[in-house]
């Protein structure tokens, strides 16, 4: 990382600390698909967000400076970083008194940096990058074509992150505009004085606006590949799969902050997943369903399907005119079902809610027709549940393990009941279960060819 860049300072300042900073390679079809999707859910966000941004060049600004003007009518104040090219603040935008132009030194390592930054009371997320050098790309060079330019950094909607990020790039900002500076730090502490006055902004439609983006942007690169053959098959397959492991993202980031924002149980979705896996182990399921059990443990927690109709695209998005149609039938949908890939994992994860005697939801299930990732998972977050509230306890792990026995053949399927006693009796004798946060930006390692095949009903 360059030298007193804003990413570098932040990645300095969380190293070694117990949140260290999940960083990844991005391509610039990805950063642009990711930064339209976070800017343009300004417009619906309850609140008016500071924005800061570093564009690099002037001439990057510029091709955004239209879709800026929209953006600066709801936003309270915008500033954008930039190596200043001609026309960079002649353009009507920036003409604006909410925005406010810095003319990066080319010399200053922020102008290799691709920001976006956004704080309200309401909303908060940001994309931190920085483009590779040219010795990070090695023999080859840099790419000829533009969109397959490469970017180290991250993303993330966590709040505490987003504000201690406003701080540092508002200092540098004061390198080049102290008054500048003071106005956005007057700013930003109302912002953060103001946090939790407001009901957030639902996160679930930002994830689904970013999904939608993202796959908009895959089908764009499909088509220009098919009408100009510019790219070779190994270069489309590596932006491909760059845009996939951002959708990946996006549900693992919207399951962290629901995780973060419980304060009595933080850890939930990686100790689910650690103990489903185990289950599964336990159980004998195959490498491929472990795996998958795993993944629908760290996702268990997210919202069904809803308010995301204005998101998506039916026409645009022909690859989610399927899931609009199921969300008639399907009320209970859980959100991941905007993502073709996560069709298995939508269908555990709905599920989850059915009781083995048929007296849960969505379907009144009964039995073994509830699929049976479904019934662990379902048996397992209860369980992890009870087990963390009953710290205070002697013993919390027996008795969650007997809270579990008494909805066996009710809420629970008996046979994992009595699988679970071995599981905690393991526990309680010392076995130690790999409990950890998922490394966020190589997330598509946990997709793989089961993840959107059918879940069949079965016995174990």
């Amino acid at each position: 990382m360059l030298q007193g860049s804003i990413l570098q300072q932040l990645e300095t300042s969380h190293r070694g600390s117990r949140r260290p900073l999940n960083f990844g390679v991005y391509y610039k079809n990805t950063l642009v698909a990711l930064c339209h999707a976070l800017e343009d859910f300004i417009l619906e966000s309850g609140g008016n967000p500071l924005m800061i941004t570093a564009f690099q060049r002037g001439k990057w600004y510029l091709q955004e400076a239209e879709r800026y003007g929209e953006i600066a009518e709801k936003a309270s104040h915008i500033a954008i970083m930039a190596a200043s090219d001609a026309g960079f603040a002649e353009h009507p935008t920036s003409q604006r008194s909410n925005v406010a132009l810095v003319d990066l030194d080319p010399s200053d390592p922020v102008a290799q940096e691709w920001h976006l930054i956004i704080m309200s009371e309401t909303y908060t997320a940001m994309v931190l990058c920085q483009e590779l050098s040219d010795m990070d790309y090695g023999a080859k060079g840099q790419p000829e074509n533009d969109q397959e330019r490469k970017f180290y950094g991250f993303w993330t909607f966590e709040p505490e992150l987003v504000r201690e990020t406003v701080d540092i790039a508002i200092a540098h900002i004061g390198r080049y505009n102290q008054d500048l500076q003071h106005a956005l730090t007057t700013q930003a502490q109302q912002i953060t004085s103001a946090f939790g006055t407001k009901e957030r902004d639902d996160i679930g439609v930002v994830v689904c606006r970013v999904v939608d983006y993202l796959q908009k942007s895959h089908n764009n690169l499909c088509q220009v590949e098919e009408e100009t053959r510019s790219s070779l098959p190994l270069q489309q397959e590596a932006l491909d799969n760059n845009l996939l492991s951002n959708e990946m993202q996006a549900f693992l980031r919207m399951a962290q902050l629901i995780d973060q924002a419980d304060a009595t149980n933080p850890m939930e979705a990686a100790e689910v997943a650690a103990l489903s896996e185990a289950m599964g182990q336990l159980l004998d399921l195959p490498a491929w369903q472990i795996k998958r059990l795993r993944l629908a443990g760290l996702l268990h927690r997210l919202p069904p399907l809803q308010g995301v109709e204005d998101v998506l695209d039916p026409v645009k998005s022909p690859i989610q005119q399927e899931v609009l149609r199921q969300k008639d039938v399907m009320p209970k949908a859980s959100v991941l079902r905007v993502m073709p890939q996560l069709q298995a994992i939508a269908h555990i994860i709905s599920h989850q809610t059915e009781h083995w005697d048929g007296s849960g939801r969505p379907d009144g299930l009964a039995y073994d027709a509830i699929p049976l990732e479904s019934r662990i998972l379902a048996l397992i977050a209860e369980f992890q549940h009870r087990v963390t509230a009953y710290q205070s306890d002697e013993n919390p792990i027996e008795r969650a393990l007997a809270y579990c026995h008494t909805l066996a053949g009710q809420a629970f399927d008996p046979k994992l009941v009595e699988a679970l006693g071995l599981l905690a009796m393991g526990m309680q004798q010392g076995m130690s279960l790999q409990v950890n946060q998922p490394k966020i930006a190589a997330g598509i390692w946990l997709l793989n060819s089961h993840c959107d095949q059918t879940v069949m009903s079965s016995e174990f």
